[in-house]
């Protein structure tokens, strides 16, 4: 084992192996998820951008796991500007001075895999979605740091040996460690390649390009290749600046309640929804418009998992467990049968312990749901855990907002009108009709 895995290895074991065995099991694995986020931390870029993708991933890790490692900062020491200037010149085969009217050579943000630096626009632009961006518009250049594939296989390929150690042990076995090793370095490696990201904002643009309390930044074309994004800038205020935001007249309730709904009908009308929805990537703008940034991580919906959805949202707003059960079965997460009983009345007591009375906590319900599940080891589909994941950070976000907010009243209306529509379907009436009328044929004999 090379040097920098014998590292790795041994940040990673002394994680796991924390907790006091005096604390209780939920103790022990809370003390464990910090250890194994401050080793991540430690770690470098590479595991720190590991970490945030464990934390969408609730269909594998437990819950307690998921959202401690939403706590990691993607923050390091900005390259240099020349570092930066060589990418820009390789990716347009000109330096930026000739690319844009300006180029601040102080970065806005420096995290692993990219840093931002602020330009302005040398000529008028048309983006694919609103009108003509003006010479002199402020822009938004992210710029894929030198080496960060490189250095990600590298340290994937050094943690491979104490994966395939630990997995072959009989509490990790289910996990597949050195797969998921695998199926995270091909995602990391995909945000290095900036043009998927910038596809993905235009069709989110789309989307919300009549929504007046949304924005996403246009993407300008002619400036963005595989290294390289730039956007229209828009100013605006983190989540951890709302105070400011306040005093500005921003009215953190409409747009708490306006953010619900806008998540809901990318899940239940769209079929794509940003999955990563953290406090770097979404933040207030002077006019009070919510807008979204880095779209590195979205999760897609069927017409038949909407519908799916839309009851199990009906089923968590009236706390029947028996129905979010039936169609959670429907997004794959299949409960056998002969723990259906146990698991019934776990998910029932925690409904009743977390959604029976306003403002109903869905953090708490979706922790506590996961843990079940993680407990009794039924398979949660990695779209499910997704959905799951978001819906929780989509609540957190409208709290920071507005804390009174109750995000399973913003559901009501979305799943009602879906299923409604689902229900008065021609195509369902014209199937269910058989048997409605044996049954009114029976009601009327008697």
């Amino acid at each position: 084992m090379s040097a920098r895995g014998r590292s790795i290895a041994w940040s990673l074991a002394r994680a796991l192996l924390a907790g006091s065995l005096h604390a209780g099991a939920e103790a022990r694995r809370a003390a464990r998820a910090r250890e194994l986020r401050v080793a991540f931390e430690g770690l470098g870029p590479a595991f720190v951008k590991l970490g945030q993708l464990i934390s969408v991933r609730p269909d594998v890790f437990g819950p307690e796991l998921v959202f401690e490692m939403e706590k990691l900062q993607d923050s390091v020491a900005p390259l240099p500007v020349s570092a930066v200037r060589e990418v820009i010149a390789d990716d347009f085969g000109r330096p930026p001075e000739e690319l844009f009217a300006s180029f601040e050579d102080t970065p806005l943000a420096s995290a692993s895999i990219a840093q931002v630096h602020r330009a302005t626009l040398a000529e008028e632009y048309r983006p694919v979605v609103g009108p003509s961006l003006p010479a002199g518009t402020p822009l938004a250049v992210k710029v894929v740091r030198p080496g960060s594939e490189s250095l990600i296989l590298a340290d994937i390929a050094a943690a491979r040996p104490f994966a395939e150690r630990v997995g072959r042990m009989r509490r990790f076995e289910r996990y597949n460690l050195p797969g998921l090793l695998d199926e995270f370095a091909s995602t990391l490696c995909s945000e290095c390649d900036l043009r998927r990201e910038a596809r993905v904002a235009d069709r989110f643009a789309f989307d919300f390009r009549d929504d007046p309390l949304m924005i996403v930044p246009r993407v300008v074309w002619p400036r963005t290749g595989r290294r390289v994004l730039t956007t229209e800038f828009i100013e605006g205020w983190r989540l951890s600046e709302l105070g400011r935001a306040a005093e500005r007249g921003v009215n953190g309730r409409i747009l708490a309640e306006h953010g619900a709904t806008v998540f809901l009908r990318q899940v239940l009308e769209l079929g794509r929804f940003h999955a990563d929805l953290h406090p770097a990537n979404l933040f207030v703008t002077p006019d009070s418009r919510i807008c979204y940034l880095d779209f590195g991580i979205t999760g897609t919906t069927s017409p038949e998992q909407r519908i799916a959805i839309a009851q199990v949202l009906a089923a968590t707003v009236y706390g029947d467990a028996d129905r979010a059960l039936k169609y959670s079965a429907e997004l794959g997460l299949v409960v056998p049968e002969h723990l259906q009983p146990r698991v019934r009345g776990e998910v029932g007591e925690l409904m009743a312990r977390t959604l029976s009375v306003p403002p109903r906590d869905v953090r708490g319900f979706a922790t506590g749901f996961l843990r079940i599940m993680n407990d009794a080891q039924v398979e949660v589909p990695v779209g499910y855990g997704l959905l799951v994941k978001a819906l929780v950070t989509v609540e957190g976000v409208a709290r920071a907002l507005y804390p009174e907010i109750d995000i399973t009243e913003a559901a009501k209306p979305y799943a009602t009108r879906l299923i409604a529509r689902w229900m008065l379907h021609p195509a369902r009436l014209a199937q269910r009709a058989p048997s409605a009328m044996r049954a009114a044929i029976r009601e009327l004999a008697g």
